[in-house]
């Protein structure tokens, strides 16, 4: 399959190059005005949820009834001042006669000690912006610009959901530019020191821009027809520059290994293709479909990682295959230049060959021991280490970022923290409750006997109806579900303010939300609550609701792809079960780390006492899609040691020593990248950073080292059973690698389970030879 590109490549690399050179160049020019149709929301509400719905509807008829932007105004003698409530009034004043603005009120107005602090000190003026997240952010960003400061005896600062989306994007863009500052030349220097060699270090860095620069064109695309959260871009940073070079390194090392073996090199670009190619190709595919499965949720956050994921990794996964071909057939031998650290290693008199072929041998001790009579006990251990560090995560608690995610002294942070400490009720964590279907002439008895009973509830300060009930039209053919509501009869909106100390997405404000709910009414009579607290309830409903259909697609498209990679049908269940497994360490650790708080003095964040509800979903696919990348990586090679004629168990042990290197490199470069983006002052980036680089490293440590040969060699034989239907399904469409390149490889050798033969081993004629020239490893194996 891949020949047709390897010839084509070989012929016309310089054309293939210049090809890239202009999509690069295309990508850069349109790709950089992604970031300005990105939106900084969270999108973590669902578009048809009840409580979307409801909120549409008191959108349009109640438009000042929802704040989403809010002045805290400070009066050190006193909000009742009447310098002070001279000055607050004429601020609400001007503040009302704003174009963007629909609807104000403010403490001095109203008279609300809702809208006072309880020492008297602090007052708000809370106004609602019209227009959808973009206009709602360009006006607060110019409202927050204009009325912040002193104003003749107070003190303003701006807050509210528009300011704080403002400053999410705002702190987003600083922190994306300042981890690629850290996580490029650390990544340079760590591949230096695996490849030794200057030359070769670069390849991986120009795939990546390829990758990255290509998703960002994408996004930009996608963006002008659906929505996208701006938190996707540091996904496409991420696994732009991880993806790219984990790919590179596998495809590098086997042309490295081609030319040691006297190759020349359009036949060892031909090789390398149908061998660690195809690798690349089912690795692309596991990690997209992981990746995809968040295209079945209706939340337009979980959705962008979607795109970016999908596109960065089959870019990625395009330009491994042709671009760097293409480079390779240009550099021929020259891959191996401009060796910065061979002076030091002869000062300290060790040479290429010595070292490559100590980490070869390493590896083969490490694998023998694994594999042999101690296999029990590896694959006990580790599934016990696994659990043991999965068991945080059963006391999860989930909700949904709010501003403590911004960074400790940010205004609109610092605007929220007031109101929850010095107000008794939040007028930002009201929840609205839309009625309908309330009979005309009874109206207003069926509204306020229905505000009884939700006053009555426990965490309940005060009930409000602002704006009374009116009358709407009727249609004969409703359109839309929001058409539906308003068809249902006249319509009415209450407030209910919660105490102080229920937080707007807290486990508290969710259970009031539920007792709402189950609040009876009049026959005929529907209340919907509104607001964050409800979208979040709805939210996790949504999650709930597909996490099954999601999980279903990543594992049975995952047992397809490993099936047809491997004929077992042993290997695929394995694999899912282990990679799973590999994800425990990652989830306890949020719920240790993040919403317990621990270490959050060290990393810099403010612990909420919940999870975002998205994030662990978010985290599962990338996660889960990243282990499987590693997982093909490594069986793909004891499938082609097996296919080439290894015993059972030394195709395992020689496919981990020949792949361990790549693996542990390619995981320690990725997680550097992770690392570099989750040192990120927005808490939902540093959990998705930090917990999947721990997830990339216990898989490319504990699973790939020692649970997954351990298990396998337990296995046996059988690991590799499938019946005779499945051999010849497999033998039509499954991956077979003996052909490209068998020759180079040792000749049959299934002389039984005890096969053993090490790097030295006179049966294995390809570490022979590569022994025999020196200089043809790299210290990725070490």
């Amino acid at each position: 399959m891949l020949r047709p590109l390897a010839a084509a490549v070989s012929r016309n690399p310089r054309a293939v190059l210049l090809a890239a050179l202009l999509f690069v160049v295309l990508s850069a020019v349109l790709g950089s005005g992604a970031a300005d149709r990105l939106r900084a929301g969270q999108g973590t509400e669902n578009p048809s949820a009840p409580s979307a719905l409801a909120a549409d509807v008191l959108e349009e008829h109640f438009p000042a009834g929802s704040p989403n932007f809010v002045l805290l105004a400070h009066a050190p003698d006193g909000v009742n001042d009447r310098k002070a409530a001279r000055t607050g009034l004429r601020l609400a004043d001007r503040l009302a006669h704003e174009g963007a603005v629909s609807g104000v009120v403010s403490y001095w107005q109203s008279g609300s000690d809702a809208l006072k602090s309880t020492d008297g000190r602090y007052a708000l003026i809370a106004a609602h912006i019209d227009g959808d997240e973009a206009a709602v952010g360009r006006a607060a960003k110019r409202l927050a610009e204009t009325y912040r400061g002193p104003h003749d005896g107070l003190t303003v600062r701006a807050g509210g959901t528009g300011e704080i989306l403002n400053t999410v994007e705002t702190t987003i863009a600083e922190d994306l530019v300042r981890s690629e500052l850290l996580a490029l030349p650390i990544t340079l220097l760590v591949l230096v020191l695996v490849f030794r060699s200057a030359v070769s270090a670069l390849l991986p860095l120009a795939v990546g821009i390829v990758a990255i620069t290509g998703t960002n064109m994408v996004l930009w695309v996608i963006a002008g027809y659906t929505d996208v959260s701006v938190f996707a871009q540091s996904l496409t940073t991420a696994l732009g520059l991880g993806l790219a070079i984990d790919y590179a390194l596998l495809m590098l090392r086997r042309f490295r290994d081609e030319l040691a073996a006297g190759r020349p090199v359009p036949e060892a670009v031909r090789i390398m293709l149908g061998t660690a190619g195809r690798t690349v190709i089912f690795s692309a595919l596991t990690v997209s479909v992981a990746l995809a499965a968040l295209l079945l949720f209706p939340l337009f956050f979980l959705r962008s990682f979607a795109y970016a994921g999908m596109s960065v990794v089959l870019i990625a996964a395009a330009a491994a295959l042709v671009v760097l071909p293409a480079l390779l057939s240009v550099l021929g031998h020259r891959v191996d230049a401009l060796d910065p650290v061979r002076p030091l290693r002869r000062l300290l008199g060790r040479d290429r060959a010595g070292t490559a072929q100590g980490g070869s041998r390493a590896w083969s001790r490490l694998t023998r021991t694994v594999t042999g009579r101690g296999a029990p006990v590896f694959a006990a251990g580790s599934l016990a280490l696994l659990v043991l560090l999965g068991l945080p995560f059963l006391r999860a608690e989930f909700g949904m970022a709010d501003d403590r995610q911004l960074p400790a002294g940010a205004e609109p942070r610092t605007v929220q923290e007031i109101i929850r400490e010095r107000f008794d009720g939040s007028e930002t964590a009201v929840v609205d409750v839309l009625v309908t279907g309330v009979r005309a002439g009874e109206s207003g008895e069926a509204v306020a006997a229905y505000a009884t009973k939700v006053s009555a509830l426990g965490d309940v300060a005060e009930v409000r109806t602002p704006a009374g009930v009116f009358a709407d039209g009727r249609r004969t053919e409703p359109r839309t579900p929001v058409d539906a509501l308003r068809e249902s009869g006249e319509v009415a909106w209450i407030q209910v303010v919660p105490v102080r100390g229920v937080e707007t997405v807290s486990p508290r404000s969710q259970q009031l939300v539920r007792d709402i709910r189950e609040i009876r009414t009049a026959p005929g009579v529907q209340a919907r609550p509104a607001g964050q607290a409800a979208a979040l309830v709805d939210t996790q409903d949504s999650i709930t609701g597909r996490l099954g259909w999601a999980l279903a697609l990543v594992v049975v498209t995952t047992l397809l792809l490993v099936f047809l990679l491997t004929g077992s049908v042993l290997i695929p269940f394995q694999a899912v079960a282990l990679n799973a497994l590999s994800l425990t360490a990652m989830f306890g650790a949020v719920v240790w780390v993040f919403q317990d708080g621990r270490l959050s003095g060290l990393l810099g964040f403010t612990p909420t006492g919940f999870v975002d509800t998205t994030v662990p979903v978010l985290m599962f696919c990338l996660a889960f899609g990243l282990s499987m990348d590693y997982g093909v990586f490594l069986l793909a090679r004891m499938k082609e040691e097996r296919d080439r004629g290894a015993g059972d168990r030394a195709a395992v042990e020689r496919g981990l020593r020949r792949t361990g290197g790549i693996v542990t490199a390619a995981a320690l470069i990725l997680a550097v990248v992770l690392v570099a983006i989750g040192w990120s002052r927005i808490t939902n980036t540093m959990v998705l950073g930090t917990g999947v680089a721990l997830a990339v490293v216990m898989d490319a440590t504990l699973v790939r080292c020692l649970l997954v040969p351990s298990v396998m060699a337990l296995g046996g034989r059988a690991t590799w059973w499938a019946p005779a239907g499945l051999r010849r399904l497999h033998a039509r469409f499954g991956l077979s690698e003996a052909g490209a390149g068998a020759d180079t490889e040792a000749g049959p050798d299934r002389s039984g389970q005890d096969d053993r033969s090490g790097p030295d081993d006179p049966a294995d004629p390809a570490d022979r030879t590569r022994g025999e020239q020196g200089g043809t490893r790299t210290w990725a194996e070490v």
